[in-house]
Order: C-alpha cells, then structure tokens, then sequence
C-alpha cells in the first residue's frame, strides 16, 4: 500500500463514500472481521490500555467494550469517506446537537467560546454539523496527519461546506489574538498525547498517570474565554447526539490547572459512560514521568 498510487486510493474511496448507508455498514462489519479477527489490529495497545483503565472490570467486561470499539473503529473511518458524497439533509438528519443555547448566552456577551471535546465517537461529523447549524464561525485546532497527501484530502473533507475552519493547534492562540473581533466557536480536542518536550502537566486519567496538553487552559485564561465541553454519543448505528455544557464561565477567575483538570474528569466520565466509543488503539500513555519530574511538579 505504501507504494499504490495515492490517486487510485483517492478513487477508491470515493466510489466507496458513494455506497448508500445500509451497504456501508456491511462494509464496516467486514472490515471489523479483519482487523479484529484476522489482523489484530493493535490487539495489546487496546488489551493493555483497557486492563490498566479499567482494572474493576472482569476479563469478559474488556473483551466485550475491545469488540465493540473495533465495530465502532471502522464504522468512523467509513463515515470519514462518506463525507464526500454526504449532503446537508444527512448531516441534519444523523447529528443532533443540543445545547446550542449556552453558546448563545455568551454570544449575546460578545465572547468567542472554546469547546473542548474528545475523541469519541465521530467529532468529524459533530464539526461539519455544527458549521452548518451555527450563527458564527467554527473552526478546529488540528494536528497535521505525517502524509501530507492524505492530510490535504482529509482538509477537503472537514472543510466540505466551511472554509478555512481547520487551524493548525500550534496557532491557535495566535489565529484568536488576531480574530479577537470576531465571534468563534474553536473546537479543541486535548485528550492527545503530548510529546515528551510538550509534557508540562501530569495528572491522574482513567487511572493512569497521564501528560496532558495545557493549551485549551493557556487560551482560555490568555483571552477569557468561557469553555464549553461538548459530549458526543452514538444513539444507533450511524446517529448521533452532541450535547453542550458549561465548564467554566470565567476561566482568569481559575487555579492553575483548574480548567485542564476539570476537562480530564468530565470526559473520564464520558468514558465510563461509552467506553466503547473512545479510541484504545491510541498510544495515549507511551510516555512515562521520570522521578525528577514527579519531584519538580510536587514542588510546582
């Protein structure tokens, strides 16, 4: 695959967007087949990271949530590539968000708003559905995929009825500084894993010793930003619903670390909830705190 032609995978895939939904599922089971029971896709990442999250569940309980997340796995990457050929209507009709009204009482503030949010179960539909339903701008702090053919395609995609709604994370601070007239909604997704030099706060997550990113607290509390978290469930296969609630109103008003924390434990929860919707397969605790850098955050 590495070196077939990048513009016949491009094909490929958009023949495949062009299945109606009920064929696109078929698609998915057979694809889940192969990556759980042929391939073992990632089969330790996902049996490690679920053992260490969940050590009160029964061996039987994890094999149950690592089966379903691999259905719900392919179910997403499917509904990535139907986006090409998906219309409003579908949109409208498969994401329901609610909570819209908390947004708009900080509006009416003449304040932008950050929602953060995990990856759980398809934050790539709620983002194009929520561009489509939203007054003011939606944009999204993202990572750059490491192919940058497949990351221009995935740009398109995310971008099918909203220009310029993808800034790269590292520039959002900057993105706001200079859009600070203009009413947003910014979408940031902090449950990746930082790498080893972005690892400047440690704290417990779903059980585990865990880095996190301190950007959605640094913007909000830089720009006094409300932040709003955004719970995304699967009602059905192929529907789902985003709900909003607030986080924290006046972020310079905050502790150190207050807003990180206060996300880390609203989405554990979310979690807890759906442990089938999040994404095991991620590398999420590669990374480990050295002795002297447990000491120096102690003293911190």
């Amino acid at each position: 695959m590495k070196n077939f032609p990048k513009h016949i995978v491009i094909g490929i895939l958009f023949l495949v967007s062009l299945l109606p939904f009920p064929l696109l599922y078929c698609l998915s089971s057979s694809l889940t087949f192969i990556l759980r029971d042929i391939a073992g896709y990632r089969k330790k990442v996902i049996e490690e990271n679920l053992k260490r999250s969940f050590p009160g569940k029964s061996d039987k309980e994890r094999r149950i949530i690592k089966r379903k997340f691999y259905r719900n796995l392919t179910d997403f990457l499917l509904e990535i590539v139907k986006i090409k050929s998906m219309s409003r209507k579908q949109f409208a009709k498969r994401v329901e968000i609610q909570g819209v009204d908390i947004l708009d009482e900080y509006f009416e503030k003449k304040k932008s708003v950050l929602v953060a949010l995990g990856h759980c179960p398809n934050w790539e539909w709620m983002a194009i559905k929520l561009a489509l339903v939203s007054k003011h701008k939606v944009v999204a702090a993202v990572k750059p995929l490491t192919n940058p053919y497949f990351e221009k395609h995935l740009g398109k995609l995310r971008q099918k009825f909203s220009e310029d709604s993808l800034i790269p994370y590292k520039m959002t601070l900057r993105y706001l500084i200079k859009n600070r007239d203009k009413l947003t909604i910014t979408l940031i997704a902090a449950d990746q894993t930082p790498t080893r030099g972005e690892s400047d706060y440690w704290t417990t997550f779903l059980n585990q010793d865990t880095p996190v990113f301190l950007g959605l607290e640094k913007i909000g509390k830089s720009l006094d930003l409300p932040v709003v978290y955004l719970e995304m469930t699967r009602t059905k296969r192929g529907y789902y619903r985003a709900r909003f609630e607030n986080l924290v109103g006046n972020p310079r008003d905050t502790k150190e670390f207050e807003i990180t924390n206060a996300h880390v434990q609203r989405l554990e929860k979310t979690i807890n909830e759906h442990p089938d919707n999040w994404f095991w397969s991620h590398r999420r605790w590669k990374h480990k705190r050295t002795p002297a850098e447990i000491a120096a955050q102690k003293m911190g």
